[in-house]
């Protein structure tokens, strides 16, 4: 695996598409505004009233599940992976290892495009790890650190 440092971005969601494996509608990151390969990555999730999730989550009081927040934290973390290592068209896939320090400040809703920073913390030919923050508005939604490995798809 090797590694190009430059900026990029912004990528539109068919780019997002051919970097992960997700799709509708566990696809969490919509566009990529900004991707520095090696360092870090800010992508966008537009918040709809569609999602499937808002229909028991809550009630009458739409909040986006903060696992799904990690989630789509943890999607762009793989979008960064992809791109840095060179990753695409090879088969590798990013899975999400461990979720440490998450914590949630704030209810996002239907409407809101949740910003997605993503930092590597750590690179290791197999296993890295990174620090994330998700925000609208430029306030503060969640945070997390988390870990994930770079592997060839279950047989």
């Amino acid at each position: 695996m090797t590694e190009q440092s430059s900026a990029i971005g912004p990528l539109d969601v068919r780019r997002v598409m051919a970097a992960l494996p997700h799709r509708y509608p566990m696809l969490l990151v919509d566009r990529v505004e900004r991707l520095e390969r090696g360092v870090s990555i800010t992508a966008v999730k537009a918040v709809t009233i569609n999602e499937g999730f808002f229909q028991g989550h809550f009630p009458g009081r739409p909040i986006m599940p903060g696992v799904l927040i990690v989630e789509a934290l943890a999607q762009a973390a793989g979008v960064l992976a992809v791109e840095s290592l060179d990753l695409a068209g090879s088969g590798k896939l990013v899975y999400f290892m461990a979720i440490e320090g998450a914590k949630f400040r704030a209810p996002v809703e239907p409407g809101c495009l949740l910003t997605l920073d993503v930092s590597f913390v750590q690179k290791r030919a197999s296993v890295c790890k990174f620090a994330g923050r998700a925000s609208v508005d430029g306030k503060l939604a969640a945070e997390a650190s988390f870990t994930a490995m770079i592997a060839d798809p279950p047989a």
